[in-house]
């Protein structure tokens, strides 16, 4: 499989764009090659915001696939639920548009920090954390801390690389998703 020339990003907030651009920006995708839709602020729940409009972009990266080499991401808070619940939602979403499932060799990524991608940003700043507790309002300093996640996420999806024991789970999972995108 050939490196996207393009990829789209479905976001939930300013915080999960960040740390994707950076990200992406170390496997060397240009701004110009990426696409972010990210949740209207003040809209109601992002969450369920990015749910709606995953069938949508499923069905447009398809398309685009055709013509050229696309990616896709998906990044949504699984909050108080599990990350099995908000995949099994993600399908639905497909299901009740009538989509076909993500199928093994897509390169579509679904992303889910549980609790919240702050989790997720402590989690690669090398901090034990646990996947209950809601970092979100303990620090102002996020965006701060966002290059060095990117940095550390970009390490921790290279080929061969050891995972810490505070790498949380959801982080596992999401770095096995990210993997199946060829940068």
């Amino acid at each position: 499989m050939s490196k996207p020339s393009s990829v789209i990003v479905i976001v939930e907030d300013e915080r999960h764009e960040m740390l994707v651009r950076r990200y992406l920006k170390k496997c060397g995708m240009g701004a110009h090659q990426v696409t972010y839709v990210r949740s209207p602020s003040g809209a109601g729940s992002a969450e369920q915001w990015v749910r709606s409009r995953f069938a949508k972009e499923v069905s447009a990266y398809r398309n685009r696939r055709a013509r050229a080499t696309t990616a896709l991401i998906v990044v949504i808070d699984a909050d108080a639920h599990t990350v099995l619940r908000r995949l099994t939602q993600l399908s639905g979403e497909l299901k009740q548009s009538g989509i076909q499932a993500i199928g093994n060799g897509e390169q579509v990524a679904q992303l889910v920090p549980k609790r919240n991608v702050e989790t997720w940003i402590l989690s690669l700043n090398q901090e034990t954390v646990d996947e209950e507790t809601d970092y979100k309002e303990r620090r102002h300093d996020w965006n701060e801390l966002i290059p060095e996640a990117a940095t550390t996420l970009f390490r921790w999806t290279r080929t061969r690389a050891k995972l810490p024991y505070h790498c949380v789970a959801s982080l596992r999972t999401g770095i096995k998703e990210l993997n199946r995108l060829t940068f």
